[in-house]
């Protein structure tokens, strides 16, 4: 999230404001697309599979949660004028989620597991809001240590999110090689597939009439289907006493990064110049 903030400033911003509808289709899908998807998916987990609740519930809480990075980046690879709009879009999903995610939370889970409410906003705080702010104000103010420390953040980013992904896969590394954990994959292969496609396929009719369309279309594909796993998966370690409640966040970040890199290199690879 520091780094997210390090590299925005306010003009990408205030450039991306421009088209609003653009950016409420993106939100759209993050929390209303997504969540809607990720309670079908939940409720397959639980009654048609017959999987532990907890990990309806993981799958459900990964549908919470705000828009990933990492769509910036996939964004920018795909089509680079768009990057700024991506940016605009993720920023309001996770600025907001301090107040969206619990709300989802507790409108999609909170009768199956107990979820704090109050506890889950200061944490999301702390986690996103927080590292954000503090990045856009070392832009603005000490310009020459973000270009000193810019280059070290990626590595590092990569470094800290093996380690979130490792940690709770090796806890829980019993459960994912069990018959209910190919089950699981399957499924968030299943949720991420369908949010890319319903970002794409909605966006393309909504925006069918402007001249960057296909722009449009991946870039919304991009912040439907990639979302902030590891914030979900931070709340389940946080609020949730079962562990295999965070499986599916960990399951998440590493399906959402290839299924999302792998759109990368198929629509870089077919990309229109007009588009």
């Amino acid at each position: 999230m520091f780094a997210v903030g390090v590299n925005s400033s306010p003009k990408e911003f205030l450039e991306a404001i421009k088209r609003p509808d653009v950016i409420a289709a993106g939100y759209i899908g993050q929390f209303i697309i997504k969540p809607i998807l990720g309670y079908i998916f939940g409720l397959l987990a639980i009654s048609l599979l017959n999987l532990p609740t907890s990990l309806g519930v993981g799958i459900m809480l990964v549908s919470c949660v705000s828009g990933a990075q990492l769509s910036n980046y996939a964004t920018f690879l795909t089509d680079p004028l768009m990057a700024p709009m991506s940016i605009v879009m993720t920023s309001l999903s996770t600025t907001t989620a301090a107040f969206v995610t619990p709300i989802l939370s507790l409108l999609l889970i909170g009768k199956k597991l107990p979820v704090d409410v109050k506890g889950m906003m200061s944490s999301i705080i702390q986690i996103v809001l927080i590292p954000i702010v503090g990045g856009l104000l070392l832009n603005r103010f000490l310009p020459k240590v973000c270009a000193a420390i810019n280059p070290f953040l990626p590595p590092l980013s990569v470094l800290v999110t093996a380690l979130c992904i490792g940690s709770p896969l090796a806890i829980n590394i019993s459960a994912v090689i069990s018959p209910f954990g190919v089950a699981v994959v399957l499924l968030i292969f299943g949720f991420h597939l369908s949010a890319f496609l319903a970002g794409y396929s909605l966006s393309g009719l909504v925006f069918q009439q402007a001249a960057d369309m296909k722009a449009i279309q991946r870039t919304i594909s991009y912040e439907t289907g990639m979302q902030s796993s590891l914030l979900a998966l931070a709340l389940a370690n946080r609020f949730f006493q079962d562990p295999l409640v965070g499986v599916p966040p960990a399951i998440s970040v590493v399906l959402m990064s290839l299924m999302g890199f792998s759109l990368v290199v198929l629509w870089s690879k077919n990309r229109l110049p007009a588009n």
